[in-house]
């Protein structure tokens, strides 16, 4: 068994996948940059034990972070609980991609595992969206090339910074599902910017970057604010929540080889 560790700046995800590829199960925590080691340990114990999974099973474990201080607590908490000592997604580690960028010893590595998984199950040119704290999006060329891409403030987040930020909008949930186009209140007025706004610039996104790298592009979604965006898209767009983990899990099995 493999465990796969995702640290995002608004979520943690933890998934255990058998030799053979097939997910077990699939946790996802509020990410903390203070957790400690004996935190990581507990959360990732309970994740276990709530999905009767036995965490003795894991023989190998892969991490991916976009939030340095964590990254030894996680390594050390999977190192208590299993034995092992983790990979860790970054420099010197094999991914397979081929990345276009001006500086490619900067790109995230949350952004290297979405492509890696991608590539793992779609056919390129692709066009990836991950809306997360921060909502990136990805360009892969037909020659399955990661050429660069685009990055924008995220739903929680504009939405925190529009209350924030004013005196009379309050918060809502970032959890959204509307479909009104034309609000008569502030709440809804709220949603339909938030959810038809950030739809809208998917969908014409997707326009721009089809107009690079081909109409017959794969468009994939991922992240834990895609589903509630991506049902009010005009265009055809696959969502894979494990999108990531997946990628994880080819860059271990690729090092391990």
């Amino acid at each position: 068994m493999v465990l796969t560790v995702d640290v995002g700046n608004t979520n943690i995800v933890l998934s255990a996948y058998t030799k053979e590829r097939e997910l077990q199960f699939s946790s996802r925590f509020a990410t903390d940059v203070n957790m400690t080691e004996d935190q990581c340990a507990m959360l990732f114990k309970s994740a276990a034990d709530i999905n009767e999974f036995d965490i003795k099973q894991i023989d190998g474990a892969i991490v991916s972070s976009v939030v340095p201080p964590l990254i030894t607590a996680c390594k050390e908490a999977i190192k208590r609980l299993t034995g092992i000592n983790p990979l860790v997604v970054g420099p010197g580690i094999k991914t397979g991609l081929n990345i276009k960028t001006d500086d490619t010893a900067v790109t995230g590595a949350d952004l290297v595992c979405a492509a890696v998984g991608a590539l793992t199950r779609y056919k390129p040119p692709m066009i990836i969206f991950d809306m997360g704290t921060a909502t990136t999006i990805t360009a892969i060329d037909r020659e399955g090339a990661f050429i660069g891409g685009a990055i924008m403030p995220g739903i929680k987040l504009s939405l925190d910074a529009l209350s924030n930020g004013t005196a009379q909008l309050p918060h809502i949930n970032t959890e959204l599902n509307s479909d009104i186009i034309i609000g008569k209140n502030t709440v809804d007025s709220m949603k339909s910017g938030i959810i038809l706004g950030n739809a809208s610039m998917v969908d014409g996104m997707i326009k721009r970057y089809k107009s690079v790298l081909g109409d017959d592009a794969t468009v994939v979604a991922t992240g834990g604010l895609a589903s509630c965006i991506i049902k009010h898209c005009e265009n055809d767009i696959i969502i894979n929540d494990e999108l990531v983990s997946e990628g994880l899990l080819a860059i271990y099995f690729k090092n391990k080889q």
